[in-house]
Parts: structure tokens; sequence; C-alpha cells
């Protein structure tokens, strides 16, 4: 460092410096010292201190005091239950009536001086006592001076005077929390109780448990106050509890007459429900309980003089009834929307029913594909299904959707409902009627039009949406059963074809639906293919043929596809792998369906923006050749091979002198795969040591003039190739030593190897990298 002043100036300024520090260091520290000894007693208590501040309190006062006013209560109550039920019996009639009322007058009176003291937890407690007090009372009367009472009748006379006694202490003394919400839930007991204590039939109980709801629905709705207010609950309880009775009765009804009583419960029920929401906007809830009871009102007594099916439609004419209560402006807002809910329940509860009387019908042509052209179909009358009720539903059902689409036009979901609903009853209308199966097919097939032309016009997406589903669904189904026969076949899948067809070419349509209508075309064009060849009687294996002709159809229409081009393509495609797949079934017609396909992609090279296509037809090509030569027994590959590779090697050896930035792979690639590849087959299949020799020595040579050369595809072909080989002769040695070693050293061998490139595994990353690197710089 350079300063200004001379090293021995600087230095005695350092020692300065440093001699200040040491003497500040100094009476810091004796400062420190002082302070420590001045505040030694505070030390000591301040840790106590603060450990007495922050240690939590186990309980507070007002809890402490609750728990023990609730146990002293426990020990009193069972107290109470012991004198009476053991020590009940040595006291005589005066003693007994002196005991009961002493301890219940003192029970119930003292809650009142101890409010006037302050004390609420204290008067809760003991009022607490004095109710389970009089209950006592009541079982001690029944024991000594009730004996031959019947207990149940009893028991409901004592739960209506305990009520009406608890309701009063409590009105008396309103600042105890107990004795309201006792009085109101023994209130829930004695008409109940009569009614068993009567040996009333399951429809007079449902008319106790109805009796008992309204009573607790009058004080919900009248009674001011929160405590009034939990009534709602039993009510709600009661209520579902005579709605189950009633529904329960009506089903079991075997007549009109004997429907009747179980007809006017519900009908009580429903007008209690709808009197609540009428009365409380908030229960809406209490108006779709209503509505539901309503609905099973008026149904229940046609049920037993109609068939099945009918009887669903008649219910769901009384819910359709009810939704229109969403247009009856002068009723209010919970009663009519508590009615729409229940009319749109029942509704879609038939609409379930109708779908499965339909889906039950179309899945019986599930057997058509037993056996193909067999006319298996069935007879209308043997699907044994309500079909006419329902179609009915279906479709009455449909209207109301469309009904609801057209008030509430803000909501996608009726509209979707309308589409769905209206198809599947149209769609299934001429099965479930018995029409002839000429009649059933041409009707679905007029549906499936239908459909197809909302699904491309309508202006509501969803419900365009939902149309093309319905059309996927009646097209395959229509299909399906268009396999029973020759002619069907025929009359089916050309009108299906055409229609796709159409609507792939229809322009303002959205982009995904033409697609979909354009790769349904090419598919429906396939299976007439194959029909067609079908009714050649020709072997399998040549059916691919005019299977091919449906790829080559696409590939001339080619860019006239337009925005359907890709789709159209892609069907085409598997088409193709169709047309190859049956071709396997025959040794002789794999290698020409390669050629005519190779000959396809060839032609569809031709243009610009398919030149990848050439590639597709060089394998195919090459795959023809081998396939051929297979199906030939030719043992010696080489000599179809060589004879291709030497041109081809020499015409990409000419291109690359031309054109230096030429690809290897293009150049010398298709010319070293011709010969290498089936090579290497046939020496794996070869138990002579001569071609695995030679093919190895090549395969070095190529390998090695790659990597001379820098060149990407000799140097990848010949390494593969040389390797592969090496396998398949060091393949039997290697089996003979594994067999050798013992059983667990190949898995122990195996985890050593995993955990040395774990441990390594970033090095061995970057060497990857490197080599990727490496090859992507060869040409």
């Amino acid at each position: 460092m350079n300063t200004p002043l001379p090293p021995a100036d600087e230095l005695a300024l350092i020692d300065r410096e440093l001699a200040q520090l040491d003497a500040r260091r100094l009476h810091l520290l004796v400062r420190r010292d002082w302070l420590i000894r001045q505040l030694t007693p505070i030390a000591w208590a301040a840790p106590a201190a603060a450990a007495a501040a922050g240690r939590p309190k186990e309980a507070s006062a007002p809890s402490a005091q609750n728990v023990l006013l609730t146990l002293g209560a426990v020990l009193l109550a069972v107290a109470a239950l012991a004198f009476t039920l053991v020590s009940w019996g040595s006291l005589g009639i005066g003693g007994r009536s002196a005991v009961l009322a002493v301890v219940t007058a003192a029970a119930l009176g003292a809650p009142a001086l101890l409010l006037r003291r302050g004390l609420r937890s204290t008067a809760e407690s003991v009022g607490a006592v004095g109710l389970l007090l009089t209950v006592l009372d009541a079982y001690a009367v029944f024991a000594v001076g009730m004996p031959d009472t019947d207990g149940t009748a009893y028991a409901a006379g004592a739960a209506a005077v305990l009520a009406a006694g608890w309701a009063g202490y409590g009105l008396a003394l309103p600042s105890l929390r107990i004795p309201l919400p006792a009085a109101l839930v023994t209130a829930q007991l004695p008409l109940p109780l009569a009614a068993l204590a009567s040996e009333a039939g399951p429809l007079e109980l449902g008319w106790a448990l109805l009796a008992t709801a309204a009573l607790d629905l009058a004080l919900a709705v009248l009674a001011p106050g929160a405590r009034a207010r939990a009534a709602w609950v039993p009510a709600a309880a009661l209520g579902a509890g005579a709605l189950l009775i009633g529904l329960t009765e009506s089903v079991a009804a075997a007549s009109a007459a004997d429907a009747t009583a179980p007809s006017a419960l519900l009908a009580a029920v429903a007008v209690l429900g709808v009197a609540a929401a009428w009365r409380t906007p908030q229960a809406s809830a209490a108006a779709t309980a209503g509505g539901l009871a309503a609905v099973a009102a008026l149904g229940g007594p046609a049920r037993p003089e109609l068939a099945p099916g009918w009887a669903v439609v008649a219910h769901l004419a009384v819910a359709l009834a009810l939704l229109a209560a969403v247009r009856m402006t002068a009723l209010p807002a919970s009663v009519r929307g508590g009615l729409a809910r229940a009319g749109a329940g029942i509704a879609a509860l038939a609409a379930l029913w109708g779908c499965s009387v339909a889906a039950t019908a179309l899945v019986t042509r599930l057997r058509v594909l037993e056996e193909v052209w067999a006319a298996t179909t069935p007879p209308a009358d043997a699907y044994g299904q309500p079909g006419a009720a329902a179609l009915t539903a279906l479709l009455t059902t449909a209207g109301a959707a469309w009904w609801l689409a057209r008030l509430l036009p803000a909501r996608p979901e009726p509209g979707v409902l309308a589409v769905a609903l209206g198809w599947a009853g149209l769609f299934s209308a001429p099965l479930l009627l018995g029409f002839p199966v000429a009649a059933v097919l041409a009707a679905q097939l007029a549906v499936t039009a239908a459909a197809t032309f909302l699904a491309l016009r309508s202006p509501d997406r969803s419900a365009a949406l939902a149309a093309g589903v319905c059309a996927l669904l009646g097209a395959g189904s229509v299909s399906l059963a268009s396999l029973d026969g020759r002619a069907a076949t025929f009359a089916v899948l050309g009108p299906l074809g055409a229609l796709c067809a159409a609507g792939a070419a229809y322009a303002p349509a959205p982009r995904r639906a033409r697609a979909g209508a354009a790769a349904l075309a090419v598919g429906y064009a396939t299976a007439l293919a194959v029909a067609l060849s079908a009714l050649t009687e020709l072997a399998v294996a040549w059916w691919a043929l005019p299977v091919l002709a449906v790829p080559a159809a696409v590939a001339v229409a080619g860019p006239r596809l337009g925005a359907v081009r890709i789709p159209a393509e892609a069907a085409a495609a598997a088409a193709g792998v169709l047309a190859l797949a049956l071709a396997c079934g025959d040794a002789a017609v794999p290698a020409l369906a390669l050629a005519l396909s190779g000959v396809i992609c060839a032609g569809a090279a031709v243009r610009a923006d398919r030149r990848v296509l050439g590639w597709a037809a060089g394998v195919l090509f090459v795959a023809a050749t081998w396939v051929r030569l297979a199906s030939a027994g030719v043992e010696v590959p080489e000599a179809y091979t060589l004879p291709v590779t030497l041109p081809a090697l020499a015409v990409g050896f000419l291109r690359r002198r031309r054109d230096p930035a030429a690809s290897s792979w293009a150049a010398y690639g298709p010319g070293l795969a011709a010969t290498l590849l089936p090579s290497l087959v046939a020496a794996w299949g070869d138990t002579h040591w001569l071609r695995p020799l030679l093919l190895g020595v090549a395969a070095l040579a190529v390998t090695l003039a790659g990597a001379h050369r820098r060149l990407q595809a000799p140097l990848l072909l010949g390494g593969g190739t040389l390797a592969a080989v090496a396998l398949h002769e060091l393949a039997p040695y290697v089996v003979q030593v594994v067999d050798a070693l013992p059983r667990w050293l190949p898995p122990a061998l195996a985890g050593l190897l995993l955990l040395a490139v774990g441990a390594t595994y970033e090095r061995r990353l970057r060497d990857a990298r490197r080599l990727r690197s490496a090859l992507g710089r060869l040409r």
C-alpha cells in the first residue's frame, strides 16, 4: 500500500492508536463488572417473574365454575335417582309426598333467588336438577299411584304435562337457557306416543308426526326469539317422517281406494310445506318437500290402475305442472323455487328411467358382433320394454327442457338437456314402437342427419356440442345395427359417409366439427371398402387392396381438401395401417400391399409440403422388397441388395461432391441400410460363421470410413450393425457364463452398476451431452 507518511511515522501512529484502543477496552470492562454487581438481585428475581407471567392458565374462572357446577348437578341427579329407586319404599305415603314436594320445590325455586344475586351458572345447574326431579316425580307417581295404567299412554300424558310445565317455568325465568329447549324436545313425544298407545297403524302415526310438526312450525314462525326458531329442526325431522310413511303406504297400496288415505296424508304434508315456505322466505326446502308430497299424493291413486311405465308418466305430468310454477309471479320466490325444484327432480327421474329403457333396447344390438350379416336382430316385440311410456317420458321431458331454455336463455343446461333428451326419444322411438328393421334404420338415419345439421348450424355452442355428441352416438349405433345384413350395411354406411363428407365441406361450421366430419367420412369410406371386399368372398388378406384405394383417393385430393386436409390424411393413414394388417394373413400379399403403400406415399411426396412422405415411401419400398425376398425363400439377400447398394452409394457420392452441405443420411443412408439391415436379420438366424464374419468386417469398414470422413450415417449404421453382430456372436457364451454364476450375483452386479451410475450421474450426463454434440457436428 502507498501512503503519504514515511514508514517510521506511520508505525508510530499505529502504535498510538492501539494504545488508545487498549485503554478504552479496559474502561469498558471495568464498567461492565460494576453493572453486573448492581443488577445481581434483579437478575435472580426476573426469571421467576417472567415464568409466572408466561405460564398459561389451565382454566379460566368461568370455565372452572361451570365444571364445578356441572359436577355438582350430576351428583345431585345421581343421588335423587338412587333415592327414587332404592330408598323410596322405606318411606310412607306422607313421607314420600313431603320429600318430593320439598326437594322439587326447592330445586325449582332456588334459581329465582340465585338469579337475583347474579349467580346465573349456579341457577342453571340447580334448575336442571329441578327439571330432572320433575321427571323422577312423574315416574314415582306412575310406579306407586298408577301401576295398572298403560305405560305408553302414561308416558304420553306425562310428556305433555312436563312440556307444558317446563315451558311455563322457562317463560317465568327467561334468564335460564335449559327449560325452554327441554320443553321443546319433550313436546315432540305426546302425540306419537299416544298413537302408539292406541295401537294405531302407520298412517295414524304419520298423522301424529305431522300434527306435531305443524305445532313446531307454528312455534317457529309465530313465536319471537332465537329459541323459538330452533323448532324448525324437529319440524323438519317429523315432517320428513310423515312424508316417508305416506310414500311407503302409497307404494304398498294395491288399489286406488287403498291409496286414498296415504294420498290424504301426503296432501297434508304438501300443504304444510308450502305454508312454511310462504311464511318464511328462507324455508324454500320446505316447498320442495311439499312439491314432492303433492306429486305423490296426486299420482298415488292412479299408480295401481296403470302399468308401471304409464304410472311414471302420470307422476311426470303432475311434476311438470309444478315446474310451471316458475312463471307464477303471484307466489313468493321461496315457494316458486321450491316447487320448481321438486318438479325438476321428478322430471329428471322420469327422464333417467326413459333413458334406461331406450339404452336397454339399443344395447341388444351388440349381439350383431357375434356373427356379422347373420340377420340376428331380434323382433320388435322381443325387447319386452314399456316402449311407448318411455318414449312419452323422454319426449315430454325434452319439451319441458326446451321450454325452460326459452324461459332462461342465460343458462346453457336446459338447452343441452333438450337436445340430449329429444335425440334419445326420437332415435329410440322406431325401435321402442316396434317398427320393421328397415324403417328403424331409415328413421335413425334421419335423426342422425338432423343432429348433425344442428351441430353444424346451431348458434348455441353448448347445444351444438350436445348435438354433435348425439350425432356420433347415433351414427355408431345405426352403423352397428346395419351389420346385421348385407343390404343394410351398404344402405347405412353409404349415406352416413356422404353425410360426414357434406359436413366436412360445410364452410361456416366450426373447424373442429369439420375436422371430425372429414375423419369420419374417410372412416366410412374404409368401412365400405371392407364391406365390398367381403362381398367378393376373397381371402381376407386380399381385402387390403380395395382398402388402399381410400388413402390413394385422399392423397390425390390433397390440397383441394382445404382446412380438413390434415384430419383426412390422418384417417387415411389409419386406413393404410388397417390394410397392412389385413394383408398379413397371406405370405404373398404383404409385399404387394407395402409396395402400393409406398407408391401412394411417393405420389403424395411430389407436393412440396409433403416431402417428408418420401422417407416413408422409401421405407415401404425397402420393406416390400425384404418381405418379398423372405416369402420367396431367399437365403442370400446380399445377392439382391448389393446391386442396389452400390449404385445408391455412387449416386450419394456424386451428390456430396456437387453439394458438400448435403446430409450423409440423404446421400449414403438408403444405400447402406439396403444391405446392412437385411444382412443383419439374416445373420441373426444363421448358424454358420461366415456371414457374421463378413458382415462384421464390412460394418467395421463402414464405421471407420464414417469416423475418418466425419459422416454421421456411416458411423451410426456401421457401428450399430457391428455391435449387433458382436452381441450375436457373444450371446451363447454370455448365456453359459450367466448359467454358471450364482443366482445372487447378477442382481448384485446390477445394483453395483446402478450405484456407480448414480454416483457419477453428473459426469455421465456431461459425457452424454458431449457425445450428442459430437454426433451433431458430423454431417
